[in-house]
């Protein structure tokens, strides 16, 4: 029994927001009772569909080494400190549009400490500088995170459309970023600034380059063919199965099962909730005019992350403008904000750094600048769409 009990809250722990839609979603049918159609009504399959298939696409790519190739190369033209904050902050914000932000910060955060402990250069803010960049980075485009890929295909956004309400974050952020980087690396003359190329990875990243490459590529454009809606979003998704897989069918055991089940189970809960009357019109009433919208959709994602924020809030808000960019705004700020987030205060707590000095500074300075960037990028973005 007690072998049980620590196993559940192990699985608790590591899985908080699933446990939490499954709770909603539970507690909504115990007291509606729908009908069983309403259950497979509710559930958005073509969302789930393109995010299970983006998924497996971009860890096929993670096994050729696409990226971490990519972070090798570039470093290398580095001759100073600022220059590597700014290198590596471009790439994770760069390549959060196509990889998702989580991606981004799985895959270079660790690069990041590996490269900053060869060169004897404390991390910390490094970490901060890139975890803010992926969760802006990934909120130009649909496939950046998984609330945009819902919101894209929920309110029916042309691609024009949504890439210049995007723009309107992704553009003054990259400022802002840049900004930060530079006052991060304010000349100090207690500190050695220049580089050597050399200490960088000795034995080299190589990629894989095979006929899987290009099977992995069009697949890739296949299910952006499907984002945009020029594709079926199940003519996409079997031919994703089928090359997943003939390439490497291990590569299914990599997908992150748990957020297609959240992304389940909050879609039956405000299902759900929505058919009662009074409910849906008191959160109709609550979310009626834009600045309402934003401020729930930026208040929400402090509490509940932005995911499921999005998901919980577009059944009853009408501006699909105006939730799209605060949930990517509300990305910002706390530290379940977005989950990204939580992924690199995870694997930064975990390094030899994190683990020497607590997590506690890294913590305070993520905070700090979070909610500094939440309030300036709030208001600039709000005024813009005003």
């Amino acid at each position: 029994m007690k072998k049980q009990a620590s196993l559940f809250a192990a699985f608790l722990r590591r899985e908080p927001v699933l446990c939490a839609s499954f709770v909603l979603a539970a507690t909504a049918a115990l007291i509606v009772r729908p009908k069983a159609a309403l259950y497979v009504q509710a559930i958005d399959f073509r969302t789930i569909a393109i995010l299970f298939s983006l998924m497996l696409v971009i860890k096929a790519f993670q096994s050729q080494n696409f990226l971490d190739y990519a972070a090798d190369r570039l470093s290398r033209l580095c001759k100073s400190r600022r220059s590597l904050y700014i290198m590596m902050a471009a790439i994770v914000f760069f390549s959060s549009m196509l990889v998702t932000n989580d991606v981004a910060l799985l895959t270079f955060v660790p690069i990041s400490i590996l490269i900053f402990k060869s060169l004897n250069f404390p991390s910390e803010r490094l970490i901060v500088l890139e975890t803010l960049a992926a969760n802006l980075g990934s909120a130009a485009t649909p496939m950046g995170n998984p609330q945009n890929l819902y919101l894209f295909s929920r309110y029916n956004f042309e691609a024009k459309e949504f890439f210049f309400l995007t723009a309107r974050i992704a553009i003054p952020s990259l400022l802002a970023l840049l900004a930060l980087a530079l006052f991060f690396t304010k000349k100090d003359s207690a500190k050695p600034d220049t580089i050597d190329p050399k200490l960088f990875h000795s034995k080299g990243v190589y990629v894989k380059i095979n006929f899987k490459t290009f099977l992995y590529a069009a697949n890739f454009a296949l299910c952006l063919l499907a984002v945009f809606h020029a594709l079926p979003f199940w003519a996409m998704l079997l031919f994703t199965i089928a090359i997943i897989g003939i390439c490497d069918f291990r590569l299914f055991k990599k997908a992150d099962y748990s957020l297609l089940l959240t992304f389940a189970f909050f879609f039956i809960f405000t299902k759900t909730i929505s058919t009662l009357p009074e409910f849906s019109a008191f959160i109709q009433k609550a979310l009626s005019n834009r600045l309402s919208t934003y401020i729930a959709g930026i208040a929400a994602s402090q509490v509940i992350s932005n995911v499921p924020a999005a998901l919980l809030l577009s059944a009853f808000a009408k501006d699909g403008n105006a939730l799209l960019l605060s949930v990517n705004v509300g990305g910002l700020g706390t530290l379940i904000a977005s989950m990204a987030s939580v992924i690199s205060f995870k694997l930064y707590s975990a390094s030899e750094e994190g683990k020497s000095k607590g997590s506690g500074g890294y913590f305070s300075a993520f905070t700090l600048w979070n909610f500094i960037f939440l309030a300036l990028l709030g208001l600039l973005v709000y005024l813009s769409i005003k």
